[in-house]
């Protein structure tokens, strides 16, 4: 491994030791804003530790085809101990800021699709039911309206069809059915 070799792997291995603390530091500030369960902690650890010895890996691979030297461990420590001491700070107020940004698109677009679909869909259905309420009291109106006309029309059948009454006789349960429905229609529609 030449010089300039090792000089490469050590700014990567610093590069990958800034780069596993800042996705502690973002994991570590994403776990205490979206409150997650004590049971996920480990999971989130172990998914953690898996990205980060992956990262690790394919940049030493990169650098140095994956030789695994002493100071190769030197390179993460500084990256870890330099991005606690400087950097740290700007990437939880960075995670911080991002996570005011999604929440505040989300409840954006959480609200214009309420003011644009589903505000106007529920301004539809009571504009409806408000004419179809209007349609159904009109018709019932003119139906009374209708009765009360043709009440007298009706007498007058009854009453020049009641020499042929006696030559039709109606059957008893026929005659329950039609109280029976008359009884029913008088429930649900008279006052």
């Amino acid at each position: 491994m030449t010089l300039n070799v090792q000089f490469h792997t050590i700014f990567m291995m610093f590069l990958s030791g800034v780069a596993i603390s800042a996705m502690f530091d973002v994991f570590r500030v994403l776990s205490g804003k979206l409150k997650l369960p004590r049971w996920t902690i480990p999971l989130v650890d172990t998914v953690y530790w898996i990205v980060a010895t992956i990262l690790v890996f394919r940049l030493l691979i990169y650098s140095n085809e994956g030789q695994v030297r002493m100071f190769i461990f030197l390179g993460i420590g500084i990256g870890i101990c330099f991005y606690f001491a400087f950097l740290s700070q700007i990437v939880v107020h960075l995670t911080l800021l991002l996570i005011r940004v999604v929440i505040a698109i989300y409840k954006f677009i959480a609200k214009t699709v309420e003011i644009l679909i589903i505000k106007p869909i529920i301004g539809l259905y009571r504009l409806t039911v408000i004419i179809l309420g209007f349609l159904l009291a009109v018709a019932i109106f003119l139906y009374r309206i209708v009765l009360q006309l043709l009440y007298p029309l009706w007498r007058l059948l009854l009453w020049m069809t009641r020499p042929v009454h006696k030559y039709f006789v109606i059957p008893d349960w026929l005659k329950k059915l039609t109280g029976k429905i008359v009884t029913l229609y008088r429930r649900l529609f008279s006052k």
